[in-house]
């Protein structure tokens, strides 16, 4: 499921602006399970990780197209960790991304390719995502 997000930003054509959008529902997330999101024209992949207590903990927004395959799938991918580094695994060609930082960790033999990471916050149940627009 893509859900739409469009927000109203009033700038001036050229000028760029940054601001918190709301994407969703905390609830709206399951742990450790992928969700894609549209906001404006890009698709994001929204991943809640499990909190030590068992609880949703921290929520990570990175893009839903995978650099290797060109498909919009990462929402679709394999959550995991290496170490303490929470990544996702795409369904398409297996590569494993960092979740932090979108560096792809294991390249499967391909050239390096990382995925873009937006920053993610949580006011009180809702989750916002840092959002750049360029006009």
């Amino acid at each position: 499921m893509v859900e739409t997000v469009r927000a109203a930003v009033g700038v001036e054509a050229g000028a760029r602006t940054s601001r918190w959008v709301r994407v969703c529902a905390l609830d709206d997330l399951e742990i450790e399970r992928g969700r894609a999101a549209l906001l404006r024209d890009t698709q994001i992949a929204l991943f809640v990780l499990r909190g030590h207590d068992g609880a949703p903990g921290r929520v990570h927004a990175v893009s839903n197209l995978d650099p290797y395959s060109g498909a919009h799938v990462i929402s679709r991918g394999i959550v995991g960790s290496r170490d303490d580094v929470p990544t996702v695994a795409s369904p398409m060609y297996k590569q494993v991304f960092d979740l932090r930082t979108g560096v792809c960790l294991d390249t499967q033999g391909a050239e390096p390719r990382s995925l873009r990471v937006w920053p993610v916050a949580i006011d009180g149940h809702h989750v916002l995502v840092r959002w750049e627009d360029h006009r």
